[in-house]
């Protein structure tokens, strides 16, 4: 499954597009996701942007094996953007050391 993490951009085909962090986590869970985009701002920050779900992710791969999908970001938030990629890439090596 290819999911994608925003509040305003439709998903492309073929993508489940989800609105709220707790809804991608619930998705990751599942074990079935093979492709993540995530967008940033998600219009209601307290609850939770797409950096979010990376900091769940960083720590399911920590703590518990947890194998991480195809990681994107989409964000239109430049700063937010390098944030994200800066924490994909530390998933990643995380991931590597497993």
């Amino acid at each position: 499954m290819k999911v994608y993490l925003d509040d305003l951009r439709p998903a492309p085909e073929g993508w489940k597009r989800v609105y709220w962090p707790d809804e991608a986590i619930a998705l990751l869970e599942t074990g079935d996701v093979e492709e993540l985009s995530l967008d940033h701002d998600l219009g209601n920050d307290v609850r939770g942007t797409g950096y979010d779900v990376l900091v769940w992710i960083e720590e399911a791969v920590a703590l518990r094996g947890f194998k991480p999908p195809n990681l994107r970001v989409h964000s239109a938030n430049p700063a937010a953007a390098v944030r994200m990629q800066e924490g994909i890439a530390a998933i990643l090596r995380l991931a590597n050391r497993s």
